[in-house]
């Protein structure tokens, strides 16, 4: 049951992390509401009958006009790490509103210095780095920055890339030129076992992966590398401040406590 004129939460989710705060604000009596990118975010929600789902991107303006609509009074990101672009129109938005914003952090990984690992920047240092060594690719860096790999040479050859299972991401990715057994279209994270099939597979000397954590299946990818000899090439994610899931999770139930007694004592008044 939710209580009326009650705390007011909007949840960015879209990931792991997203997904576990939203199943618990599913069953506290708060105003609810999870916003997700796409219909795959929102059918991994499915059980989730408490919570207001909402589908679809929003730019900095359209999240602010809804802020305000809903009088939000907390908003949590949890999208995932490399997604700067939402994290930063989520702020924007909630500076704008004076909405308080808490931003959800994924676990560290803990493959720092590992002699399989070399560690880079961004997917345009990876890139560049490619370009100087021999051996086939296998990427796992999303489709999103994708055309930079085509600035390789013989990268039609050479690299094997792993999509999400959506229309979008197929056909762009079919679009730069990776076709045929050059595109791998799956549903992760994947297990370790899954990850060597598919690096012996495409013979590939260099696994491409972003800094996804545990939840992501880094280390699941790490493994694989190590058991096939393949090297694996690590985005790091961009640098932030925040809680874990474990702490947004607390806060949000002592959240709850407070607001359900704020509550019924007005009642009692």
């Amino acid at each position: 049951m939710r209580l009326e004129n009650g705390y007011r939460i909007l949840v960015f989710a879209g990931t792991t992390e997203g997904r576990e705060i939203a199943e618990l604000l599913d069953t506290l009596s708060m105003e609810t509401y999870v916003s997700v990118a796409t219909e795959y975010g929102q059918s991994l929600l499915k059980e989730c009958r408490n919570v207001h789902i909402l589908c679809g991107r929003r730019n900095e303006e359209e999240i602010a006009d809804f802020l305000r609509e809903k009088k939000i009074d907390l908003v949590v990101d949890a999208t995932h790490p490399f997604a700067v672009l939402a994290t930063e129109n989520i702020i924007k938005a909630c500076e704008n509103t004076g909405v308080q914003y808490l931003r959800c952090l994924r676990e560290d990984n803990e493959a720092a210095g590992d002699m399989c690992v070399i560690e880079v920047e961004s997917v345009a240092q990876a890139v560049e780095y490619l370009k100087e060594v021999d051996g086939n690719v296998f990427i796992s860096t999303g489709s999103k920055e994708l055309a930079l790999y085509t600035e390789m040479e013989d990268y039609r050859e050479r690299c094997y890339v792993r999509v999400l299972s959506t229309l979008e991401s197929v056909e762009k990715t079919v679009a730069l030129g990776f076709e045929g057994e050059h595109l791998i279209a799956m549903q992760g994270p994947f297990s370790r076992e899954i990850n060597v099939a598919m690096l012996k597979h495409t013979k590939a000397a260099y696994f491409v992966t972003k800094d996804s954590g545990k939840t992501g299946g880094f280390l699941e990818k790490l493994e694989a590398a190590k058991e096939t000899g393949a090297a694996l090439v690590v985005v790091g994610r961009p640098k932030e401040e925040g809680m874990s899931v474990k702490a947004v999770c607390e806060h949000l139930l002592s959240i709850a406590n407070k607001t359900e007694k704020d509550l019924k004592g007005e009642e009692n008044d």
